[in-house]
């Protein structure tokens, strides 16, 4: 069994598996703990697309869930507190001290609780770092424990996943907006992103020759680089911290929930322990491990057996002529296919939710709602919210391009029973928990501030008025 060992495991990674694991759990607390604060609000008995409702809607159609012989928002928040006491007990490295037993339970446990949330969770679960998460999670699970050395097949499988991630990410830009092409995307990209951060106008503003720096730089990382993730060191290193950077940059320019947070985390996979040794000399490249049970090695080769063959269909959407962007192709959100803003918006909508006490008339007096994370008041600096995910300020966004609106009405329901769960979705209540009699919402242009009209004003935003997308509404009012 000698030359199985050498073959299937990695002695040379071990500071590796432990960025992995304790980081894909860090980002599996923050989801959680995600569900636990928004999910009863926007979709629990009394949400804005009730789960009870959607089972009895879609049958034996929902994927494997937990909630299928019923939902309540006591079991969705027992399933969110067993996620994040999990996924900080593998955060602070506990399971790992054990046998290779304990930290793959632990984490398909954290990757079944999550699969039950996301495939009831409708248009709010539906963004691709939700799959992205729950393949992670699964895959991490086969990388063992402490006393183990790490196994060489489930690190390629982790660069794999990353290579559908970026690669597809660069090929759904290619094949997508011409702004990609002809790399003037980012003159528009950091101003119209579903949600910018306080650093976002800094990178908007910048010189045009640079944002077609940035344009070139991602395709390169996004198209070339991945490749390299399955050479031989230090080429594979080489090519994880290339991305390791890029995706830092968009952490840095923008708000995109746990997406580049995670897709950092998973390319360490890539990096051997003799990279940080080469800097930090207490690292001791390969480490003292105790012979890998046959079993454990049995299950690894039969997971990436079973992973290699869901991943096919991801494998051809990469190359196809109409490439899917964040599709899953199974009931278990493995073997996906990823992709992002394959559409550059060239102008920003917002849309602006407002209310009054006042009969609704030329004379009202109209309050604005303020959200958490979306634009709002032109005066407020956009905020840092990510990794963290608000769903309903991302899902604003969508509206504001067109989307479906079959939460939205619901939305505006709460918001004239002025309902607690509702506004604590919101930063700003102009009503403090009374009931309007009327909402309505409109449709405003924003972009961001020049640095004249800045220093003029103090406005971050500069916002013009476009046109009403619901008319002044009540509760008596069929709908609004």
């Amino acid at each position: 069994m000698e030359w199985m060992t050498g073959v299937l495991t990695a002695e040379d990674y071990e500071v590796g598996r432990q960025i992995v694991q304790r980081g894909v759990a860090a980002v599996y607390l923050i989801a959680f703990a995600s569900a636990l604060n928004q999910f009863p609000a926007l979709l629990g008995e009394r949400g804005l697309l009730p789960v009870p409702e959607y089972l009895r809607r879609a049958g034996d159609r929902t994927g494997p869930t937990v909630f299928r012989r019923g939902y309540t928002d006591r079991r969705l928040r027992a399933v969110a507190w067993t996620g994040i006491v999990l996924s900080a007990l593998l955060v602070l490295g506990l399971p790992q001290a054990g046998p290779p037993w304990l930290p793959l339970v632990a984490f398909l446990v954290l990757w079944g609780l999550y699969t039950s949330i996301v495939n009831v969770g409708q248009v709010f679960y539906g963004f691709g770092w939700e799959s992205l998460l729950l393949e992670a999670g699964f895959i991490v699970a086969f990388l063992g424990s402490d006393e183990v050395a790490p196994p060489f097949l489930v690190l390629i499988m982790i660069r794999w996943l990353v290579f559908r991630l970026e690669f597809g990410a660069g090929m759904i830009k290619m094949r997508g907006d011409r702004s990609w092409r002809d790399l003037t995307a980012l003159d528009y990209h950091h101003e119209t992103q579903p949600m910018p951060n306080p650093a976002s106008r800094f990178f908007h503003l910048l010189p045009k020759p640079l944002h077609r720096v940035e344009v070139a730089g991602n395709h390169v990382t996004q198209l070339a680089v991945p490749w390299l993730l399955f050479a031989p060191q230090p080429l594979a290193g080489i090519a994880a911290l290339a991305m390791i950077l890029t995706q830092g940059w968009l952490v840095v320019s923008g708000n995109f929930a746990w997406l580049n947070t995670l897709t950092i985390i998973l390319a360490f996979a890539a990096v051997p322990d003799s990279f940080y040794a080469a800097v930090v000399s207490a690292v001791d490249p390969g480490g003292s491990y105790q012979p890998t049970p046959l079993w454990f090695t049995i299950v690894v080769v039969l997971a990436v057996l079973v992973l290699a063959y869901l991943s096919r269909p991801a494998l051809v959407n990469l190359f196809a002529r109409h490439q899917l962007m964040n599709a899953s192709f199974n009931r278990w959100h493995l073997g996906n296919a990823y992709g992002a803003f394959g559409s550059v918006t060239k102008v920003r909508y917002e849309v602006v939710v407002e209310g009054t006490l006042d009969d609704a008339g030329p004379d009202a007096h109209w309050r604005e709602y303020g959200f958490k994370g979306k634009p709002g008041d032109p005066a407020r600096r956009p905020r840092q919210f990510a990794p963290y995910h608000l769903r309903l300020d991302w899902m604003m966004w969508f509206l504001a391009l067109g989307s479906e609106r079959g939460w939205f009405t619901p939305f505006l329901v709460k918001l004239l029973q002025a309902d607690p769960q509702t506004l604590g979705l919101l930063a700003e209540d102009p009503f403090d928990g009374a009931r309007p009699r009327y909402v309505r919402a409109q449709t405003c242009l924003y972009r961001f501030a020049s640095r004249r009209e800045k220093r003029e004003t103090g406005l971050w935003w500069i916002r013009e008025p476009q046109g009403v997308l619901v008319r002044p509404a009540s509760l008596r009012a069929e709908s609004p």
